[in-house]
């Protein structure tokens, strides 16, 4: 029996005790909230559902706990109800019901954990979206990790996922870009307002391979060819690292390809039609605060050229035309005010501004020996998603970015994410998911199959904590897929392995010597059985490795 499954007995148990004394049924919740108390000794599970209702009824809680309580322990599965407190009920679940959770894993596979709250959803998730003018620093490795993660947490739950990214080709940065190369290409510093770093070389000298005659042009000319080929050689590159970090698009959405065909024109004429773009001082600025935002904005300069978010306008107008009902768009700290326009913008359309949703992430630091790393020897000026994965590997890297809200800076000290010890929480999962690899084989070598096993024998404390961590994964899921949270995951990998070492420090799992295997070996193996699959599950979420020897 699941968390879930446990939250549905209760509210048909809690329906039938109200329906019997003539009270109103419709005051219990959709879901009932069942929880693991903080002492095990209170009981497997606990719920305030008397609390919740009792008032709304016209009864005391304690009275109606005490209903709940009666009809609870009569129930299938349920070994026992006590109320505690004000009118909180306790319960204890029989060992073969909580057990059956270790069945379910087992039947599931690498389904458990799926769900179907977004069934139906189409959601085109945005992220990373760096500039094509030099490589991903820190604050894009955190979003393609990140972002990665999450695509893969929505789909479980029945979501159509489309992971995009927003190729920056349309705008002053390209031309910084572009004259960088050509400052690089002639031996001279570069400009003021450039681009420096190793990469910027290296890309001026493989535009020169490919052109031997670039210099030669007019300047016009030089610097079309240097940007085309400049920005198409550093785009090649991003890709490149980003599949290298197991992150991969579904579409890639160049920026320049909104003015090209007239999209940005489009849209502008939509909002001046609509009386929600009005001219002053020569520019044309959206009544955004119509809609929530803290002030206008202009989308049309004085000198007539197109502010950026002239670009992001039609850009949702562009992807909800593809018929995306949800479009999450996740920014560097630097673009919290993104919120508040995007929505207006989406107002101003008549759109639905909850069909936009931005998510900010803070700051990445890298730390060596309690100082921060500053600077990147092929960036120069900041640290990268390839100085990271060569200092402490992919999968590490992942992890690091991954396991802390994106609400909260990250600092990655390098020494504790290449240890080999139980302190680095990337290790110690994945040392959980190798150590239970081992028991498997170990276990084939000796012949043992894990056939009919006999859950009611898993009576241990060790083994009823590690049972019910591991029921708590699917609401795990659901929740980290809602709330938009991946490092809900990661916490929960670390609690689920610290209860797995736990275990396996308490309960000794093969037979020994000549002792013959017994029913009590068999349960316990297929307990081991079920962890391995959900550490490995959650794993795959992250996009880490589950590693079978370490």
């Amino acid at each position: 029996m699941t968390p879930a499954d446990l939250a549905e007995l209760l509210r048909g148990t809690a329906a039938k005790v109200l329906a019997e004394r003539g009270l109103d049924v419709s005051v219990l919740p959709e879901t009932l909230t069942v929880e693991r108390p903080r002492n095990p000794e209170h009981g497997d599970y606990a719920t305030n559902v008397a609390m919740q209702v009792a008032k709304k009824v016209g009864t005391n809680p304690r009275e109606l706990a005490g209903w709940l309580a009666d009809a609870l322990t009569a129930a299938e599965g349920i070994d026992s109800a006590d109320i505690a407190g004000p009118g909180f009920l306790n319960i204890r679940l029989a060992a073969d019901a909580q057990g059956a959770i270790v069945a379910k894993i087992l039947e599931a596979g690498t389904a458990f954990g799926s769900g179907h709250t977004l069934d139906g959803k189409k959601i085109n998730l945005e992220f990373v979206s760096a500039n094509p003018t030099g490589p991903i620093h820190l604050g894009g490795t955190r979003w393609a990790a990140v972002g990665d993660a999450l695509g893969r947490i929505l789909s479980t739950q029945g979501a159509a996922v489309t992971r995009e990214y927003y190729f920056n080709d349309h705008g002053a940065q390209i031309d910084r870009f572009s004259r960088s190369l050509i400052a690089a290409a002639k031996g001279e510093p570069a400009p003021e307002d450039g681009y420096a770093g190793a990469y910027i070389a290296d890309i001026a000298a493989d535009v020169q391979q490919q052109r031997p005659d670039v210099l030669d042009l007019p300047a016009g000319e030089q610097q079309e060819v240097f940007r085309a080929i400049g920005v198409d050689l550093m785009f090649a590159h991003i890709k490149r690292t980003l599949h290298e970090f197991g992150v991969d698009f579904d579409v890639y959405f160049h920026e320049n390809s909104l003015f090209e065909s007239g999209a940005v024109e489009k849209a502008v004429q939509t909002l001046k039609d609509s009386g929600n773009l009005f001219p002053e001082d020569g520019a044309w600025w959206l009544k955004s605060t119509d809609f929530g935002d803290d002030k206008d904005r202009v989308v049309i300069k004085s000198d007539g050229n197109a502010a950026y978010i002239a670009g992001d306008i039609a850009y949702f107008q562009d992807k909800r035309s593809r018929g995306f009902d949800l479009c999450i768009y996740m920014l560097g700290a630097d673009h919290h005010g993104y919120i508040g326009r995007l929505k207006a913008a989406a107002a101003a359309f008549g759109d639905d501004p909850d069909t936009v949703e931005v998510l900010i992430g803070q700051m990445v630091n890298l730390v060596r020996e309690g100082v921060a790393v500053k600077m990147s020897k092929r960036a120069g000026t900041v640290i990268t998603l390839d100085d990271l994965v060569e200092a402490i590997g992919v999968d590490a890297s992942r992890y690091a970015m991954i396991r802390s809200s994106v609400d909260s800076s990250i600092d990655i000290d390098l020494e504790l994410w290449t240890s080999t010890g139980n302190e680095n929480p990337v290790y110690y999962v994945q040392y959980a998911h190798a150590r239970l690899s081992a028991i498997a084989r170990n276990a084939a070598d000796l012949g043992i199959a894990v056939t009919d096993p006999d859950f009611s024998l898993l009576v241990s404390e060790q083994e009823g904590d590690l049972i019910r961590t591991l029921g708590e994964y699917p609401r795990v899921v659901t929740s980290a897929a809602n709330l938009r949270e991946p490092h809900r995951i990661a916490r929960y990998l670390e609690e689920l392995a610290g209860a797995y070492h736990r275990f396996y420090g308490a309960c000794r799992i093969l037979p020994q010597g000549d002792e013959e295997v017994g029913p009590l070996h068999i349960a316990r193996l297929a307990l081991c059985d079920a962890s391995r699959q959900v550490l490995a599950n959650g794993l795959a979420l992250l996009g880490v490795s589950a590693p079978e020897q370490m």
